[in-house]
C-alpha cells in the first residue's frame, strides 16, 4: 500500500482532549502559537499533515503523548 494512501483512518482527539481539560480551541490556538483555523482543521479530521513542533507543543499544553491525541481506526474487511 502507497505511503500517500489516506483513507480517512486517522482520527484526531482534541475535542474530547480540550474538553476534559475545560479548554477551548481559541485558548489552545494562543498557547501553541498557530490559528484556531489550523487547529480546526485538525479537529474535524481534514488535515493532512502535521507539522512535528505543532504536535510537540499541543501534547505540552495539554499534558498529553502523540497516542492519546491521533489514533488510528482498524481498517474496514474489504469482503
Amino acid at each position: 500500500m502507497p505511503a500517500d494512501d489516506d483513507d480517512g483512518r486517522v482520527h484526531c482527539r482534541l475535542d474530547e482532549l480540550l474538553a476534559e481539560r475545560g479548554m477551548t480551541l481559541a485558548r489552545l490556538a494562543e498557547l501553541v502559537g498557530v490559528t484556531v483555523v489550523n487547529l480546526s482543521v485538525l479537529k474535524n479530521d481534514r488535515a493532512r499533515a502535521i507539522r512535528f513542533s505543532t504536535l510537540t507543543a499541543i501534547c505540552d499544553v495539554l499534558d498529553c503523548t502523540p497516542g492519546d491525541l491521533l489514533v488510528v481506526t482498524p481498517r474496514s474487511d474489504p469482503s
